[in-house]
This record gives C-alpha cells, structure tokens and sequence, in this order.
C-alpha cells in the first residue's frame, strides 16, 4: 500500500524510479592505547593526504560540472584539512592521551560538530556539515573502510538517505540518478543547493523517508509540492507522469520567452534580473533570460584561500562579468562578511550574535584598507559596463555618508592617476535593516537605487532566526507587516525619482510576486532558473489586478490570510 511523507521541495522536477538507500559504512571507533605517537601522527598525516587529494579531484570535477561557486564547498573543506585548531586538537589529543589516531580524530571531530551545531545561524551550521563530512572521509582511510560512491550507480534510481554530504551531491550522474529525498535538511542546505544546479528534483527534510523505504521499491519525488509517494499504485505513476509531463510542457513554454521582456498583459515592464556569486554564473544568467544581475555576491572572491584577494583579482572578477553582461545592468554587492562569515586569515572577534555584530558594512568601514582596494576595483571595472554598486547592512544614513565618502576619494585618487572611471556609477544600498525601511525617505534622497533583502529583513523584523526550527514558523514573507516595510521603501524611491529592486528570496516567490508587482517593485532579482517561470507568471497579470491583489493584502491581519488571498485569485502559476 502506498505512502505519502511530506517534506520541503528544495528542486523542482518530478522523478519516478527504484529507491536507492544510502548507507552509511560502519565507522565505529574503539578507544586503543598506543605507544607509538609518531607513527599514529603518520597514520594521521597518510590519512589526511589521501583525503586531500580525493576533495581536491570533487573540486574540479564539481567546478567542471556546475560552475566554481559550488566548487568553493571543496574549498572549504579543504581548509577544514588545513586548520590549525582542528589538526592540533587531533595532534596533540594523540600525543598528550597516547590513544589511536581515529579515536583523537572522532573525538575533536564531534567537539567542534557540536559547538558550530549549538551557534544559532547559519553559517555555522553549514561549518558544523562540512567537519562532518571531511572527518567521514579521513575517518575511513583511518579504519580502511569504503565510502559508498554514488558515481558508480549505473541504473534509474531515487537516492534516499538521511541527508547528502556536499561530496556525495557533486558525484551524482545525471543520467542515472533521477531524484532523492533525505530526512533532514532545508531548501539552502548544500545538498538543495546542489541539486537545484544539477536540476535534479528533491525533496528534504521529510523526517523518515530512510525508515520507510526499502531498496528497490519504487519511489516517486514529487520536488514540485515536496512529497515522496512511496510504492505508488499504478494510477498514481500515471498521475504524476502526466504531472511530470504537463511541467516539462511548461519548461518549454518558459524556454520561448528567453528574448522576451518582462511585461504584464497590460504592457508594464518590471526587470527581472539574477542573482550570482561568481564570473562563471554569467552563463547561466543569460542562458535563461535575465535582464541584468541584481545581485552579485562578492565574498565568493575571499573565501576557500589565505589571503585577501588583490585589487587587480578582482578587477578581473567584475570586468569579466560587466562586459559579458554588455549593457546589462550589473548591481555587485561590496563585502558582505564577518561575524557569521570567518575567514581565516582575518582575525575576526567570536561574537555571541554574529548576525547582528561585526559584518558587512560595519566591518568594511573600520577596515577601510580592505574596503578601498575592493572599492577601487569596481571602478575601474565601471568603465567597462553597466556597474552598479550597493552597499550591505546600512543601518543609519552616516555609514551610507561614509561609505560614499571613501568611494568617492578612491574616484578622485583613480582619475588623478589617469583611470578611467564612469563618474554616472549609480550607488545603492541594501534594506535589510528596519531602520532604513523605517527612514527610507530620507535615505531616498542620497542613494541611487534600494534593493531589498527579504531574508534578512524578515528575520530582524520578527526577531526570528529563520535556521532555528523553533521559531522558524515567524519567518514570515507575507506578513502584512513586511509588505508595509516593503511598502514604503518603494513609495519612499518613487517620491524621490529613485528605483526600488528585491534580490531576496522573496523575489522568485510566485505567491509573493503579484503583491510585489502591485506594490510598484521595478526590479525582481531571484537564482537564474526562477526567471522564466517568474515571467511567465507576471506576463499573464495585469497591473490592475495586481494592484488590487497587494491593496487587500496590506489590509489583511495574518500572513496566511495573505496566502489565502493570493489563492483565491488563481494567480498562483506554477
């Protein structure tokens, strides 16, 4: 009889075939007393290096397959295997307790697991997964056990397992590997990630897909609505067959508006733009009609090395992307780190609450010497494109004042060299904070441009860390509240002459969309493959409607009122 378990669609898609579970090698560890320290700090270092060399070959196989952002996970992880913290904990727990190399290893491992685990954010969290993953790896060498490889799967099936590691997700074959379904996870974990890019359907977070399905039976992942339909009856294949069926005819439906603009039926235009973290995502940008890039991450520049990226590395980085955009507007974020984000050659403060501490813009001002060099690159690269450039997590129109400051001495100290530079260069700033939505008007009247980034706005405006399931139930988009906040910072740019983006996840969301599109938002900016599907939907609105839809919603007292709302006018386009 069948089953259905519901979980979170992190990939859209649709897969039907035999359930393939993966299971975990016994890495059980026995506590040994030894002798010979140097030959355990051997067996160690033997370890270590084949583990090195096995995560630097995934590197490049995931960076020849999905691009060198999701390549940077390997980078961390390869740092893992270099951390001095981590590898001297293991060093000298062998040393100082004369206990075997896997026991020093498994222990220090589930220390440092369960300090990130305990650190209520979500970098460190992912922290907490990548030292999972790369003391599996060392861990098997230590006691000589095979780890499961999924690139040796040469049938259709759906992976089931707990959760995938980032180094399984990147040996996934296309051809053979249809889906999966994990118990745990959420739609920004690495395996969602991943999966998105590899166009894989998913479904996570199910909470027992392992203890229901048995090898071999047949399994439908539904990564459309976020169910597993475990042995299906005969209608139910069918069923979702054609539901397969009628989502690939929308795909191809999609795929026609490539080199459309984005208009509603009665002919307004909003942008739809991407957003990226790497030169090597322009690809796909323009492969699926953006009309620009509304976010650039820049930290993607920092990570996964040991020193602070030159002036003329990233002058490469933006000059790369602007001019393949051609006259594409580009809006690229400046550093967007600390606190929650450690690098490792900076020396950061630990914070308590790195969410609302040291980072960002609070960071790049007070270390002006990175701030500069980065600033100085972007406008040289200016001169090249449709550069725009915003800064993060401004709370108050002083850090806008200062920032624009240094950015305009870097201008001045650039073209008394001899650089050319475009002088027009729009500058914005990022509304994460409720205090700058609060006094968006007078922020209106010195920046360029707001976009507005929902996952963090969400989250600071319900006191709601969205990673902790606890409280993950006042992560709320459609909270009449945060459509007002949105409200506002639109009316408050269009009063001044000024523009309004998103590059939130709420920008791709396609019940929040028609609210948006009737709150007067100019520019959606979303991950490259919602953009078709994004267009589609605004294309079979009308302003009008749209407007009236977003009216009521702001009237409305509960985000599921607002849903409901959205429903009822069947704007909701898959």
């Amino acid at each position: 009889m069948s089953q259905t378990l519901t979980g979170i669609a992190a990939s859209a898609g649709i897969a039907i075939a035999k359930g393939f579970r993966l299971e975990s090698p016994d890495l059980t560890v026995e506590k040994t007393s030894i002798s010979d320290v140097e030959g355990e700090h051997k067996r160690l270092d033997d370890a270590l290096a084949t583990a090195k060399g096995e995560l630097e070959k995934i590197k490049q196989h995931t960076e020849n397959e999905m691009g060198a952002d999701k390549a940077e996970i390997f980078a961390a992880h390869l740092l893992v295997l270099s951390d001095p913290d981590y590898l001297d904990g293991v060093r000298n727990k062998i040393k100082d307790e004369q206990v075997n190399a896997e026991y020093a290893l498994d222990e220090v491992s589930n220390s440092f697991i369960t300090m990130f685990e305990n650190m209520d954010n979500e970098y460190m969290k992912e922290r907490a997964a990548d030292i999972r993953d790369v003391s599996k790896r060392v861990l098997a060498h230590l006691l000589g056990v095979k780890l499961a490889s999924l690139a040796e799967i040469n049938e259709e099936v759906v992976i089931i397992a707990d959760d995938l590691t980032p180094s399984d997700t990147a040996q996934l074959n296309r051809n053979y590997v249809k889906g999966f379904a994990t118990d745990i996870g959420g739609r920004t974990s690495h395996s969602a990630i991943m999966a998105r890019s590899l166009e894989i359907p998913a479904v996570v977070g199910t909470k027992e897909v392992t203890e229901t399905v048995e090898n071999d039976v047949t399994v439908i992942v539904d990564g459309l609505d976020g169910e597993v339909i475990v042995d299906p009856s005969e209608d139910q294949i069918s069923t979702y067959k054609q539901k397969l069926a009628d989502f690939e005819e929308r795909k191809k439906e999609w795929a026609k508006l490539v080199d459309e603009k984005t208009e509603t039926k009665d002919a307004h235009h909003v942008e739809l733009a991407a957003n990226i973290g790497t030169p090597e995502d322009v690809e796909g940008v323009l492969n699926n009609g953006a009309e620009g890039i509304g976010l650039y991450r820049t930290e993607f520049l920092y990570m996964g090395r040991t020193e602070l990226p030159t002036e003329d590395e990233q002058f490469d980085a933006y000059k790369k992307v602007v001019e393949n955009m051609g006259d594409k507007p580009v809006v690229i974020r400046t550093l967007d780190i600390g606190g929650d984000k450690e690098l490792p050659y900076l020396d950061l403060p630990k914070e308590l609450n790195p969410f609302l501490g040291y980072r960002a813009i609070r960071l790049c001002l007070d270390r002006d010497d990175i701030f500069r060099t980065q600033l100085r690159a972007l406008l040289r690269a200016s001169a090249y494109g449709n550069l725009k450039v915003m800064f993060p997590m401004i709370a108050t129109v002083d850090e806008f004042r200062q920032a624009r400051a240094i950015l305009d001495e870097e201008r001045e100290k650039l073209e008394g060299e001899g650089v050319d530079v475009n002088r027009d260069m729009e500058v914005g700033i990022m509304v994460e904070i409720p205090s700058t939505a609060a006094i968006a008007d007078i922020f209106a009247k010195e920046v360029d441009f707001f976009s507005i980034g929902t996952n963090d706005l969400i989250q600071y405006t319900m006191a709601a860390d969205r990673m902790n399931e606890q409280v993950s139930y006042l992560y709320q988009p459609y909270n009449p509240a945060i459509l007002r906040l949105i409200k506002s910072v639109i009316d408050a740019s269009h009063a001044a002459g000024k523009w309004t983006g998103m590059c939130g996840e709420m920008a791709g969301d396609e019940t929040a969309i028609p609210i948006l599109l009737g709150l007067g938002l100019d520019e959606f900016s979303m991950s490259a493959t919602s953009v078709l599907p994004a267009r589609s939907q605004i294309a079979k609105l009308t302003r009008t409607e749209a407007e009236e839809i977003a009216n009521k919603a702001l009237q409305l007292e509960t985000s599921d009122q607002v849903v409901k709302l959205v429903e009822e006018r069947s704007l909701n386009v898959q």
